[in-house]
């Protein structure tokens, strides 16, 4: 075929942004309600408006093209705008977790570079501790939502400072590889990497979420997942493409969930095995039971067949996902096929439980061996690396190309999960090959708690794995071993790791006993993972 004249233009090209869904909706739905908080209520196309005021503020004030905007806040009307702004302006937008401490904090602001911190009036102490170690800190800006408590910390100038009287009217977007976001790991070698992000796989991502989860025009969507997760696992995006409605959550507990339930109509709501516990009691507390069913998402651990159970009881309809940081929250689904529903509730929880298969718009996702790269057999037994390629993978990790290469290696993104696949090409992971311990779906960095625990005078070694946790679904324990001739308890050891430590990366158990060793003195980690269980059996 001769394609001769057949070039790309203006009129028949443009990067693909979710900027462009926020558009969009406010033109053909302005009026429908896009926040709830509290008292407080947007439409649409106010939200728009506000959201094309502060890109405007920004780029007054010189804040475009490769600058790092920070955002550290719980989940608030001001985050749903930020969301939009920051990459409205050409800036990368960095969502800092709110349990990160001050260490931490610290540490991805000075690697990120950011220029300007938006900061929750709340948060603003810690981020005070933050910046007083810095030669160079960022501006800050305080956000003063309605429903936080009165706190005092650093801030140069108020969230109001940045709504210009003239809105910016296009983002200044020409490529769908710009850099939109930026999001550090929990450290999962002790040192949190920074997850580039693009418009092109933010967007991808967005549109899946709602094609793998069957999502309806207008949800009503409760705000239980952070949105520093990787931007929310982009569901501001896909809320906002689909005209839904943002119920925002300040903090997250049972009778919060069961009032949104009571109050606004919840449709879908996302998060960690702990928060659908979270979700039952306050459904079971309130005697709530949703009808039609509230759909759930559901990823770290998978969630147990007896808690799957009792969320069928409340008319909770869990879909269950896997995904990392690198590749924007997630992007395998265990996709649910009609026929399943004739299972028993044993075997439906526990076919919902498996990672399952790839996002529709996700190119690639495979089982393999990280030495040979040779695909594994689909027997359900077989344990090789997941491995996944396609738009939903990060650019790389910022100021690292060593790791960045090592990730992709052989033409894939290599997650560090060892996994089987089964004979219907559903995915089930085994084991974690980098030790990460997900507590209340946050990552936990074994190493991190273990240069703690070294750190103690009287700590000759150390090693520590997850142990189950019914609500956590798991939590930090550590094993040590004594200096000859010292002496120290559980608790003193605790007590170090709380000076140290963010509050959910202190270990819950310390044991004092031998490390299990190789030959070549290396800690047999798979020995006490077993340890771990049997002593969280007799709990």
């Amino acid at each position: 075929m001769d394609e001769t004249g057949l070039i790309r233009r203006d009129a028949n090209s443009a990067p693909l942004t979710p900027l462009a869904f926020l558009a969009r909706t406010a033109l053909v739905f302005p009026e429908k309600t896009a926040v709830l908080h509290g008292p407080h209520s947007a439409t649409w196309g106010e939200v728009d408006l506000e959201v094309r005021r502060v890109a405007a503020g920004l780029r007054v004030r010189g804040l475009g093209a490769g600058d790092v905007v920070a955002v550290l806040a719980p989940n608030t009307p001001g985050f749903v705008t930020l969301n939009f702004a920051i990459p409205m302006a050409g800036a990368v937008m960095l969502t800092l977790n709110t349990r990160l401490d001050a260490g931490t904090l610290r540490y991805c602001l000075e690697h990120s570079e950011a220029r300007l911190v938006f900061c929750d009036r709340e948060l603003l102490p810690r981020l005070g501790e933050a910046l007083a170690g810095m030669a160079s800190p960022p501006q800050v800006v305080r956000i003063d939502d309605a429903l936080a408590p009165e706190a005092d910390g650093p801030a140069d100038h108020a969230f109001a400072d940045f709504i210009h009287d003239a809105p910016l009217t296009q983002a200044p977007i020409d490529d769908g590889w710009a850099s939109f976001s930026l999001s550090y790991t929990s450290g999962t070698t002790g040192r949190p990497k920074g997850v580039v992000t693009s418009h092109l796989g933010t967007a991808t991502n967005a549109i899946s979420n709602a094609l793998d989860w069957a999502m309806p025009h207008f949800p009503v969507y409760l705000w239980t997942l952070p949105m520093f997760h990787c931007n929310g696992w982009c569901f501001p995006y896909t809320i906002a493409m689909l005209g839904g409605v943002n119920v925002c959550l300040r903090a997250v507990s049972a009778q919060a969930i069961a009032d949104a339930f009571a109050h606004h109509g919840i449709t879908h709501f996302c998060g960690a095995p702990i928060v659908m516990q979270m979700a039952i009691e306050g459904a079971q507390a309130a005697g709530f039971v949703a009808d039609p069913p509230v759909r759930m998402m559901v990823a770290a651990a998978p969630p147990p067949a007896s808690v799957i159970a009792r969320a069928d009881s409340v008319g909770i309809d869990v879909t269950h996902v896997y995904g990392l940081t690198e590749v924007y929250g997630p992007c395998v689904v265990s996709a649910w096929k009609p026929e399943w529903n004739a299972l028993s509730p044993a075997e439906r929880a526990r076919l919902k439980a498996r990672q399952g298969v790839t996002y529709t718009l996700q190119e690639g996702l495979s089982v393999r061996d990280p030495e040979t790269m040779a695909e594994t057999p689909r027997d359900g037994e077989t344990i090789g690396e997941i491995m996944l390629r396609g738009n939903i993978v990060m650019k790389g990790y910022l100021k690292d190309e060593a790791a960045t290469e090592a990730a992709f290696r052989g033409g894939w993104f290599h997650t560090g999960d060892l996994a089987v696949r089964h004979p219907d090409g559903y995915v089930e992971i085994k084991d974690r090959a980098k030790d990460i311990i997900i507590s209340g779906g946050e990552n936990i960095s074994s190493i991190e708690i273990e240069d703690a625990l070294y750190a103690h005078p009287a700590v000759a070694g150390a090693a520590v794995v997850a142990m189950p946790h019914d609500k956590w679904g798991e939590t930090p324990c550590a094993f040590v071993e004594l200096v000859i001739g010292a002496s120290c308890d559980e608790a003193a050891l605790i007590a170090w790791c709380r000076e140290r430590l963010a509050g959910y990366k202190m270990p819950r158990r310390v044991v004092f006993e031998p490390l299990p060793k190789t030959s070549t003195g290396k800690v047999q980690k798979f020995a006490l993972r077993q340890r771990a269980r049997a002593l969280a059996d007799t709990r």
